[in-house]
């Protein structure tokens, strides 16, 4: 059977030549970068590399990249690395409902150690109102940190205007970019955020490697890995190599990639797909903001239908979606996300996430409307042969 991948939001497959870049520096470069013979200084050329080549795609300078084990890690280092480096007990931090467990975990952390935290409600578009972040600002606040875009359905917030919000109040300003580096052009320079988070999985690098972008000038951040002086003392541990130059040759790939040709394309199968399933099924629903939205993210909604049932009766037919955030599966609860823009807990639990990437076809999504339309028909007629429940 041929697989329909459409849930490049959870990972992205690893493009051919990072696979060749990463497979050649585990067979042939044993060397630890911090050592200084020979092998180690070859090591740490390719740090180099690769630090030049992420700092690139997103318009930085090479030392303000801090290589980590991926985005939860750099999403931890901004908020941990703030609160413990320039914050004290009763310091305030902004973000939103509607983040990545890796934000929204930690700022609980946070509160139970004596922080105080705003979590900004969004709107039903999944939009943060830009007054209420302003309104909420006050002379203890340390850091707002608010997404790029979300995991679920791929809405974008301003961050040009929330950077600006947090520049006029002196405040620092953390985005996380995961799901949009790579996607879409992303450049700090249109961005006045002071740290930013990546991840290589989501870009079609390996997973296990990450950076978060820290602008020059920034305070020094409490480092929550301490160690040796790897990362400038910011990030102890010994790097991962082969993993950091995959890393880096994506970002090179994704640099000549993500073009505006690119991005209509992926639009336009997102929007293909969408005309299709709402020609051939009844009661189908798009959540989210359709104008302010990542080009390759679909989160639907199919009236009478469970959402796990719907995936997993997908799944044996060959097309792999998801009900959510990947990280958050398995919980057994509905989306936060979903219930932030005060979507009914019924529509919540029949919404399934498509997200699309390069190596999608016209062929194969018009393939997948077709099964997903069967599907959807054999649930609501109570055939299918997997039944969940929600716990």
């Amino acid at each position: 059977m041929d697989k329909i991948y459409l849930d490049h939001n959870a990972t992205t497959p690893i493009a051919p030549e990072v696979l060749r870049v990463v497979t050649s520096v585990l067979h042939d470069q044993m060397g630890n970068p911090s050592s200084a013979h020979s092998m180690g200084r070859t090591a740490r050329v390719l740090l180099d590399e690769a630090r030049e080549q992420v700092a690139s795609l997103i318009g930085a300078s090479s030392s303000e990249i801090i290589f980590t084990s991926g985005g939860t890690e750099a999403n931890n280092l901004a908020l941990l690395g703030v609160a413990f480096g320039v914050g004290k007990s009763g310091g305030h931090i902004v973000t939103s409902q509607v983040e990545h467990p890796s934000i929204l975990n930690p700022c609980t952390q946070l509160e139970n150690l004596g922080f105080v935290v705003d979590r900004l409600r969004v709107d039903e578009l999944g939009r943060i109102n830009l007054q209420a972040l302003e309104n909420c600002l006050t002379e203890s606040t340390l850091l707002i940190s608010l997404q790029h875009s979300n995991s679920e359905t791929g809405v974008l917030q301003d961050v040009k205007k929330i950077g600006e919000i947090a520049k006029k109040k002196g405040v620092l300003f953390h985005t996380d970019a995961v799901q949009s580096v790579g996607k879409i052009p992303v450049r700090v320079q249109d961005i006045p955020a002071d740290m930013l988070s990546i991840s290589a999985h989501k870009l079609n690098g390996a997973k296990g490697t990450g950076a978060l972008y820290l602008k020059k000038g920034s305070p020094d951040l409490f480092s929550p890995l301490c160690g040796g002086s790897q990362e400038k003392k910011r990030r102890g541990g010994t790097e991962n190599v082969a993993g950091i130059a995959g890393f880096g040759k994506a970002c090179e790939l994704a640099q000549k990639n993500i073009t505006s040709r690119e991005c209509s394309r992926l639009a336009s199968l997102r929007d293909h797909f969408y005309q299709l399933v709402s020609s051939l099924i009844s009661g189908v629903e798009i959540f989210g903001d359709l104008e302010n939205r990542l080009p390759n993210t679909l989160n639907l909604g199919f009236e009478e239908v469970d959402g796990d049932t719907l995936l997993i009766s997908l799944d044996m037919e060959g097309v792999a979606v998801s009900t959510g955030s990947a990280c958050s599966s398995g919980s057994g609860l509905p989306s936060p996300v979903l219930t932030a823009m005060n979507v009914p807990s019924e529509k919540i639990n029949s919404s399934i996430r498509f997200s699309f990437g390069w190596s999608n076809t016209t062929a194969e999504i018009e393939k997948a409307a077709k099964i997903l339309a069967q599907t959807v028909s054999l649930n609501r007629a109570g055939k299918s042969c997997v039944k969940t429940s929600k716990r």
